[in-house]
């Protein structure tokens, strides 16, 4: 009886055994059957989200930012006072050098230029009269038939209207100025950005009638931190963007450098020169970019292609059709147009992933959308 029970015992413990050991293989098999599901689930991605590798060129330097405003700029301002007669141009309005702007009501001045020009009339013809006495003296002179004091006298006579001559066409030559400047004229090829008089307008000595600028060509302020400025030098180009082109950049050069830096924020004002051809850029813009003191050719993919969260940055790269990570080493960064250099664990040709598609897991099969593809409808 004990015998038997034993022996049953033993045949239930090896049935357990048998179980479990096929209980176990069957979870392992279940285990690699799942694995080999994921690896082999693929994932269709847009061609924004890749990014083929290839040589370029990077810069990087200290960081600048500040409003654009026109290198060449004019308020125009009333000389005299008087009444708006009438305006001929308005903002936007297209001028060259001379471009009578304005005319102010000359009537008073005009009075004034009238006068002195009768002044130099008569002021000639004394002189004229004086110079044909004193030449009369000289002949009767020499044939003895006046004496040495006439001739002096004669003398005396056309100095004086000769000064009084050049003293009328001084005055003469004040009033006309004074007429000329009631036609307000634009001292600078450009266009017009403000007009601050209507006609009927009362415009008094030094007002602001107008401001011109010359669009062709833009200037950038900004300033850099002091400990920087050793790798600023004149001539270096100024790469930005501005507000309205978020996707462009623009280049300067460095024209000037403030020997002085700002005793409050330690910081050394600079300004580049922009050239504005098509007068794309405008005044007031805000600019935001960097003084390239750096540059090289090399190998260069956007910033948001590198995983920089690890202690080692890493990219996702497509290798054999799969993800793959893939650690490397940062060089130059360039924040304006948002790329990095790579210096090492990229070649040229790889295919990186960059922005979401950035975070697949290894070994997940990758398969880009072609660009006329469209993504499935769901159901």
């Amino acid at each position: 009886m004990i015998v038997h029970t034993m022996a049953s015992r033993r045949a239930a413990l090896g049935a357990v055994l048998l179980a479990a050991t096929f209980g176990l293989g069957a979870c392992r098999k279940g285990d690699a059957d799942a694995a080999t599901s994921a690896e082999q689930k693929a994932v269709t991605i847009s061609p924004q989200e890749v990014y083929v590798v290839a040589e370029r060129r990077i810069e990087t330097g200290p960081s600048m930012s500040g409003s654009l405003d026109p290198d060449q700029e004019a308020t125009v301002r009333a000389e005299v006072g008087g009444a708006v007669l009438q305006t001929f141009v308005d903002q936007g309005t297209r001028v060259g050098v001379g471009t009578v702007l304005a005319r102010l009501d000359d009537t008073a001045i005009r009075d004034a230029y009238l006068s002195a020009r009768s002044g130099v009339t008569a002021a000639q013809t004394a002189a004229d009269a004086a110079q044909r006495n004193l030449e009369r003296a000289q002949k009767l002179i020499a044939a003895g038939a006046i004496a040495d004091r006439d001739v002096e006298n004669a003398r005396t006579q056309n100095v004086a209207a000769q000064s009084q001559l050049a003293d009328a066409k001084a005055r003469f030559a004040v009033a006309e100025k004074q007429l000329n400047k009631t036609t307000i004229k634009s001292p600078i090829a450009g266009v017009v950005s403000v007009r601050s008089v209507n006609a009927g307008d009362l415009a008094s000595p030094g007002a602001a009638l107008f401001t011109i600028v010359d669009p062709s060509s833009m200037r950038l302020e900004g300033s850099v931190p002091s400990d920087q400025i050793s790798s600023v030098r004149l001539g270096m180009p100024v790469n930005f963007t501005v507000q309205g082109y978020p996707n462009r950049v623009f280049t300067g050069h460095i024209t000037r450098i403030n020997p002085v830096a700002d005793p409050t924020t330690r910081q050394v004002r600079i300004l580049a020169s922009i050239p504005n051809a098509g007068n794309t850029l405008v005044g007031g813009l805000f600019a935001e970019g960097h003084v390239a003191s750096e540059a090289r050719t090399g190998i260069v993919i956007p910033s948001n292609a590198v995983n920089q969260k690890d202690f080692v940055p890493t990219v996702t790269r497509i290798k054999n059709g799969k993800a793959e990570k893939a650690a490397v080493s940062l060089g130059l960064e360039d924040s304006g147009t948002e790329t990095v250099e790579i210096t090492k664990g990229l070649a040229v040709g790889d295919t990186v992933l960059v922005g979401g598609a950035q975070g697949l897991t290894p070994n997940t099969i990758v398969r880009v959308r072609a660009v006329n593809d469209r993504p499935a409808q769901s159901e």
